[in-house]
């Protein structure tokens, strides 16, 4: 499992939902720091049709675990 820390930096609703967009954490605080030295750069972007309870300003965890094979 790789975990990643991002921050909301937008919310947009749209016709069709609702679109999230984060950036990787750079600086304010010591476990920030130290996901920056690991994940500098990237962002995320996803669309969905329900709200989600994702706030701008907000700093998430991101876990990346594989995924089984579809059989």
């Amino acid at each position: 499992m790789t975990r990643c820390k991002f921050k909301c930096e937008e919310v947009k609703q749209n016709v069709g939902g609702y679109e999230y967009s984060f950036l990787p954490v750079s600086s304010g605080s010591e476990e920030n720091d130290s996901f920056f030295h690991y994940t500098p750069f990237g962002s995320l972007q996803f669309g969905v049709t329900e709200e989600r309870k994702f706030e701008v300003g907000k700093e998430y965890y991101l876990d990346i675990t594989l995924a089984p094979e579809a059989t």
